[in-house]
């Protein structure tokens, strides 16, 4: 009977989610300084391209890429913090809350200060490589120093230190940025979904499908790994192999996102635990693709409020998540203190 009721409420949360990523997508291609109607919006997608027009124009090369590197981001980010929670076995566990898509930050940081002062333009696999390589060296350290620290509030303050360290060494190279670079890597810095490119798109979709593909191959042995290592080697896991392949495909999902758009701020802490809450379970099989939608409709809908709540101005990304995804991780933390309260 408990196995029917969650396989229905799967199901019908799994609809929820859909419904709502439609009505997202809707919303944000319709909403905006130029007005579309609804049925030009549907024969210029039909169509395959712009047509010229500047309603064309404004459909294909600005709100299409947009919404949707906020779904393909919004969803990797989620992924990730959850990939990260279940290796840490630690709720607050995140890319942004524990420094990482701050390393990536840095690393992509020097990368265009220092490359834009020779070439024009950074090679976009120049870029992911860099957060790659940046979301890696801090989280080796992360996971170096939580084998010493086993408190849960101590491992969130160093992570925040390691964040605002590599925050600041960003800041200071940024100084040295040629004037013309210094308000693109400054709103870059932000986070922001403007400004992305097709091509980029592709790219980034083809590798984010890819690592979540990984990642939900990886349901069972993770199922086994929520109720301890030593169970999960009973069940023929390779623990260290596994724990390697957790920490790659979450760096993987992270560095895509800081690579074109910037660290977005709790996405990846809030999104798993709300996911939770609404499918009442914490089964990877149904966590990893919930958490990709809910991903994707939690950071479209932070950027329609970004780009339209104070039009003409637009907000950074990371502003609007943080307003919604800091209560989460505050809600999280108070009620694990009242659990260890209660015993």
């Amino acid at each position: 009977m408990k196995t029917r009721f969650t396989t229905l409420r799967a199901v019908v949360m799994f609809a929820a989610l859909a419904f709502a990523f439609g009505t997202m997508l809707v919303l944000n291609v319709n909403t905006g300084s130029v007005s579309i109607a609804p049925d030009e919006i549907f024969r210029l997608i039909l169509r395959g391209g712009s047509d010229g027009s500047m309603a064309g124009n404004v459909l294909w090369k600005i709100r299409l890429p947009r919404l949707l590197a906020a779904a393909v981001l919004g969803g990797a980010l989620s992924v990730s913090g959850f990939l990260l929670q279940t290796f840490f076995r630690n709720p607050i566990a995140g890319p942004y809350v524990l420094g990482i898509s701050s390393g990536a930050k840095l690393f992509v940081g020097m990368t265009m200060v220092f490359v834009l002062r020779y070439v024009t333009g950074v090679p976009f696999w120049a870029i992911m490589a860099a957060a790659f390589l940046g979301s890696m060296v801090v989280t080796g350290f992360v996971l170096v120093l939580a084998r010493r620290i086993r408190s849960m509030s101590s491992l969130l303050v160093i992570g925040i230190m390691i964040g605002s360290i590599c925050t600041a060494i960003t800041d200071f190279f940024i100084t040295f940025a040629d004037e013309a670079n210094v308000a693109n890597l400054h709103t870059w810095s932000m986070g922001s979904f403007s400004a992305i490119s097709w091509q980029n798109l592709n790219v980034v979709t083809a590798v984010v499908l890819v690592a979540l593909s990984a990642a939900f191959m990886l349901s069972k042995p993770i199922s086994a790994y929520q109720l301890g290592e030593n169970y999960a080697r009973s069940m023929g896991v390779n623990v260290k192999a596994f724990r390697v392949a957790l920490i790659g495909l979450s760096s993987v999902l992270s560095a895509c996102v800081t690579a074109l758009s910037g660290p977005i701020s709790f996405v990846g802490v809030a999104v798993p635990h709300m996911t939770k809450l609404l499918f009442g379970t914490a089964r990877p099989a149904l966590i990893i693709p919930g958490s990709f939608l809910l991903g994707g409709v939690f950071c479209m809908g932070c950027d329609l409020i970004a780009r339209t709540a104070f039009s003409p101005s637009e907000l950074a990304i990371s502003t609007v998540t943080a307003v919604f995804g800091a209560p989460v991780v505050i809600a999280l933390m108070i009620s694990r203190q009242r659990r260890k309260e209660n015993g």
